[in-house]
């Protein structure tokens, strides 16, 4: 018996059975988005002379990479869930080359802030993607690890690769993503089936909806009001269009929606506590923002490897328990970092949370995914993103906030 006579799929049609993208590929597919982040943290002073601008205006880049990551997650995931893997790699990887050359190749503020919107969209579709194939406990580990540990080496890696290259090289960092694209189009099965139409209003709802999300923090009389009213709008397309761009399937499974709120809360808290984390080891140990910066690296390190193991591990662990011990790291962090005064205290605190944000990210998209139809799945992956991104808009505000009140 040949190969492929061994590797027929017993559904006695003759087919092929997909291989599997392997796992570190995956890994490299998704970590990258991290840098997006992370790797400008360190840079903000260089891109203000860069641009003829101020340091909070260069910092628009950041917060553009953000929007368009939460308002990629979504739309890419639709994408995925329509044509199927390789269209929406190809997509991703386009978007993602447009958006890294128009940031390095045009030194100007305003092409900064759409080179690095663009490039978060193709950033945040190879993510979801890997999220998808990413086909067990264990390989989901690896993605959500992944992501955590560019994340806490991100602004030192940026700052490296700044100082040996330059400014422009640190923001294409994102662009190792694309490395990964070949290997995963090469095993990707076709897509199993085209919906049988397309949602506009919806979509340009969810759109308008992510946008007024990311700005709540930031305008929040203005945007806070709108956002609740677009929810409103989405609620009333989703019972009009129950198969339209937010799949009712989804959106009324409570199960899916306690997946989501919990992702959020244990992302908040992370997010918060590593914007306030230099506030908080300058007012108690007095360092700068270098030495805090490296020293941070630890806990955060901590957190995104050790997340790998447990996730590959809570297959062995019923949900509730799971569930519980997330939300009880969540809840202890910010109380442990609120009384604490002694650094190595207020490291554990930082690792708790990361620990708690890498962990939750993985275990929980397994259960958000799990619980909805399987045609669905790529929807789900993309809202459910989305509600852990929207942690990243609300917790450095929420942190400034906080250092505003005690300082």
């Amino acid at each position: 018996m040949d190969y492929l006579e061994r590797h027929r799929t017993a559904n006695g049609h003759g087919q092929v059975a997909p291989r599997r993208v392997a796992t570190p590929w995956l890994a490299l597919l998704a970590g990258p988005l991290s840098y997006g982040i992370a790797a400008p943290a360190l840079l903000l002073d260089e891109l203000a002379r860069a641009t003829g601008t101020g340091e909070r205006a260069a910092a628009a880049g950041v917060t553009a990479f953000g929007w368009g990551i939460a308002l990629g997650t979504p739309l890419l995931a639709a994408l995925l869930a329509r044509c199927g893997v390789r269209t929406a790699l190809t997509a991703s990887a386009a978007l993602l080359a447009a958006g890294t050359i128009l940031l390095v190749l045009v030194p100007t503020l305003p092409a900064l802030v759409a080179g690095a919107a663009v490039q978060a969209l193709g950033s945040a579709g190879l993510s979801v993607t890997a999220m998808k194939l990413a086909d067990s406990p264990r390989r989901m580990g690896v993605v959500a690890a992944s992501l955590a540990v560019v994340g806490a080496t991100g602004p030192l890696t940026g700052a490296l690769v700044a100082d040996l290259l330059s400014w422009q090289a640190a923001l294409a960092l994102p662009l190792l993503a694309v490395a990964a694209v070949p290997a995963a189009r090469r095993d990707a099965t076709p897509p199993d089936a085209m919906p049988a139409s397309f949602d506009p209003l919806g979509m340009a709802l969810l759109a308008m909806l992510v946008t007024s999300a990311v700005l709540t923090p930031h305008r929040p009389l203005v945007a806070g009001p709108v956002t609740v009213a677009l929810l409103v709008l989405l609620v009333v397309r989703t019972n009009v269009r129950p198969d339209g761009f937010l799949p009712a399937a989804v959106a009324r499974n409570g199960r899916f929606l306690t997946a989501c709120v919990l992702v959020f809360t244990v992302g908040l808290v992370n997010f918060t506590l590593l914007y306030a984390a230099p506030d908080l080891l300058r007012e108690h140990a007095g360092w700068d923002s270098t030495r805090s910066g490296v020293v941070l690296l630890a806990p955060y390190l901590l957190g995104g490897l050790c997340s790998g193991f447990l996730i590959a591990a809570s297959v062995r662990v019923p949900h509730r328990v799971t569930a519980a011990a997330l939300l009880g790291g969540a809840v202890a962090a910010p109380l442990l970092a609120a009384v604490a005064s002694a650094v190595p205290l207020l490291l554990a605190a930082m690792a708790l949370a990361s620990l708690a944000a890498a962990t939750g990210q993985g275990v929980l998209a397994l259960r958000a995914t799990g619980v909805v139809p399987g045609s669905h799945k790529a929807e789900a992956l993309g809202l459910f993103n989305l509600a852990y991104l929207l942690s990243v808009a609300f917790g450095p505000a929420i942190a400034v906030t906080l250092s505003h009140q005690t300082g």
